[in-house]
């Protein structure tokens, strides 16, 4: 069982940065990836950003330039630099953890971008 614990979202206007971080009960390299799905009222769940545990990122395409996925391995944490924020990054962003059995999920923080 793995235990995610997120931290960092709220309000920014357009243009502003956010940083979320989201700690793991386990190490890193026990899972095979970790990284950060938002999703908007009405919309699916989407992929932001992932890392693995070779340290291999992976965006979504309107993600690129602005958000950074990043981790500290001494304190078992992921982090999301989000910069140039615009109003259709406004979601909730949930943590996530894949193992080859399942995946985990934090308990999701909200990050409102407003115009």
């Amino acid at each position: 069982q793995v235990q995610l614990v997120e931290s960092g979202g709220g309000l920014v206007q357009t243009g502003g940065s956010l940083r979320l971080s989201c700690a793991a009960s386990t190490s890193i390299f026990s899972l095979n990836a970790m990284g950060w799905y938002r999703q908007a009222p009405g919309k699916q769940r989407e992929l932001v950003a992932d890392i693995t545990s070779g340290g291999s990122t992976n965006y979504l395409d309107s993600a690129k330039g602005r958000f950074t996925v990043s981790r500290s391995i001494a304190k078992r944490t992921v982090y999301l630099q989000m910069n140039s924020l615009k109003p259709e990054d406004t979601a909730v962003y949930y943590c996530n953890a894949r193992t080859y059995q399942r995946d985990y999920w934090g308990q999701g923080t909200q990050v409102t971008v407003s115009s």
